[in-house]
């Protein structure tokens, strides 16, 4: 079997954890910034796990991650 190749797209944005979760980064938070309140830019700072339902598609994507 050939190897599989990795995704560069996606190996920039996610990172595995210890527990082999998918963690991400969280979207709008490059531009128009001063209509969200602070609050809301605050919690767009955080990691988030990626969803349970895109993690099967994640790992054929990510084979060596």
């Amino acid at each position: 079997m050939p190897k599989i190749k990795t995704s560069s797209a996606a190996a920039k944005r996610f990172k595995v954890t210890g527990t082999g979760k998918l963690k991400r980064s969280k979207a709008y938070k490059s531009h128009i910034l001063t209509k969200k309140t602070t609050k809301r830019k605050r919690d767009l700072r955080k990691a988030a796990m990626t969803d349970a339902s895109n993690v099967k598609n994640m790992k054929k994507i990510l084979p060596y991650l």
